[in-house]
């Protein structure tokens, strides 16, 4: 249960019926979700297939920030791993599709980028704080 400080999230919209309802509304539900914004990232998989993954994102400029949490486990998600591998990936911010390629922010990049996460979303720290692998901040470049 939330404490009168923290908000309630609502996980009713979650994984695939998240990307599946974004993109049957062009991100008019979805794109905002607790409260944050959302996009859906394309990857590649190793094996050829696609795989989509809904996710909170930020902006630094014009490049779209996103972050491979997991929620603070101890193994980066699937599809950072993806990205690292094959860093052409496909974006959707509300009914804008594009194409970016992704590249993990430097060391000497990251704090100022990570505090415009966390801004947007605050249990970024507290995720860092649950593992002892660096979150990376992962900035897609339009191309």
């Amino acid at each position: 249960m939330a404490d009168e400080t923290t908000p309630e999230r609502d996980y009713s919209l979650f994984g695939d019926d998240h990307i599946a309802t974004y993109r049957e509304t062009n991100g008019e539900v979805g794109h905002i979700w607790n409260g944050a914004p959302c996009l859906i990232l394309t990857t590649t998989r190793k094996n050829g297939e696609i795989r989509e993954v809904p996710l909170i994102y930020g902006r630094h400029g014009d490049d779209i920030l996103i972050v491979p949490s997991k929620g603070g486990a101890p193994d980066a998600p699937y599809w950072y791993k993806d990205l690292v591998r094959t860093p052409e990936v496909t974006v959707q911010i509300k009914d804008e599709v594009f194409p970016a390629v992704a590249r993990t922010a430097s060391h000497r990049e990251k704090a100022p980028l990570w505090a415009i996460m966390t801004e947007i979303w605050p249990d970024y720290d507290e995720y860092q704080s649950k593992t002892v692998r660096e979150i990376p901040v992962v900035i897609l470049e339009r191309i």
